[in-house]
């Protein structure tokens, strides 16, 4: 079941969608992925093109899709690029957190599993999940990057056209910085990377780069436990989809256990969502199923700890008259 909604909050109205699956029950603790879209793209497009409701389906999970609009952004893009949504309790993160708390909330429709809420994302969007995971580790478990850009790639469009065709700054200086903002909530957060090498959109460097910069800011968060290099990858694996593209996976992690990081170099493709239905735009269909690779990687990796929801942003911080929109705007969706 596909449904609109809208959350308030001072920054103005976000539009959001929710997919929930035919048979699903309240009451059953199920996870939560948050999909973030690219430039140009809507919530339905992007839901049709990474046909991940098709595997909510099939799996029992709740899934979001918040929309941007064109009041914040013309081409509809998240506004990665710009420092006034690159922090916590700011701009568009602050508002895509809130939209998860709201569902996380609203326990008459969904029942969350505080422990598996999950951010993936495609260019714009998949900046923005790095984002996302940067700045509010305590809500989310592991993240999805999609043609993405590293944290903190650029602080204004120049800067950011830059990034995209030739990659962002020196990444183990961009792992610090991630770090630094993810405060006393610093933790290791799971990554799985996906990246065409015939992107002329956002250039190969940047799937690279993002990699590089979760080795750096995790293995500052875990205090040096955990130390990965992007020339030593614990697993290298090859292949090639039946009449599609070929690909490559390397992963960093402990040899026996689950991989930290997830890098899928797809060869020959562009910028597109891997293994996507071509109903929606910016995907390709002959490229491994990107949304399945995520979702298991995702099913490995539970928020650990006894950590609640309200601590990503707790309600004591918000204004009155925030948490009056929040209320506002719940019930008018309830009621039409």
């Amino acid at each position: 079941m596909w449904q609109e909604y809208t959350y308030n909050d001072l920054g103005g109205s976000h539009q959001y969608f929710v997919y929930t699956p035919e048979h699903y029950q309240p009451g059953t603790q199920v996870p939560l992925l948050v999909m973030l879209h690219g430039c140009g793209q809507t919530a339905l497009d992007f839901a049709t093109g990474t046909a991940m409701n098709v595997l909510a389906e099939q799996y029992g999970f709740i899934v979001a899709y918040p929309q941007q609009t064109r009041k914040h952004n013309l081409e509809r893009c998240w506004n990665w690029f710009d420092p006034k949504h690159q922090t916590r309790d700011r701009g568009e993160p602050a508002s895509i957190a809130g939209i998860i708390q709201t569902i996380v909330f609203s326990t008459d429709l969904w029942t969350i599993d505080p422990r598996r809420i999950y951010v993936a994302g495609m260019s714009a969007g998949g900046a923005m999940a790095v984002i996302m995971g940067a700045t509010y580790p305590d809500l989310i478990a592991a993240i999805g990057v999609h043609s993405g850009i590293e944290y903190r790639g650029a602080e204004n469009v120049f800067t950011g056209l830059q990034a995209m065709g030739y990659g962002g700054p020196e990444p183990l200086h961009q792992g610090e910085l991630a770090h630094s903002v993810m405060g006393t909530s610093s933790r290791v957060m799971p990554t799985i990377v996906f990246h065409g090498t015939d992107d002329k959109v956002a250039a190969p460097i940047n799937g690279t780069q993002v990699i590089q910069q979760w080795m750096q800011t995790n293995c500052l968060a875990s205090r040096g436990e955990y130390v990965a290099r992007i020339d030593e990858p614990t697993t290298v694996t090859s292949g090639q989809t039946p009449g599609g593209h070929s690909y490559v996976i390397s992963t960093w992690g402990p040899p026996n256990g689950d991989p930290v990081q997830v890098y899928w170099k797809v060869g020959g493709m562009g910028h597109a969502w891997s293994g996507g239905d071509a109903q929606g735009t910016y995907t390709d269909p002959l490229g491994p199923n990107a949304s399945l690779a995520m979702y298991e990687f995702f099913m490995a990796h539970p928020l650990s700890g006894s950590q609640e929801i309200e601590q990503a942003t707790p309600l004591r911080r918000w204004s009155p008259r925030r948490l009056l929109n929040k209320v506002v705007s719940y019930w008018k969706t309830r009621v039409g």
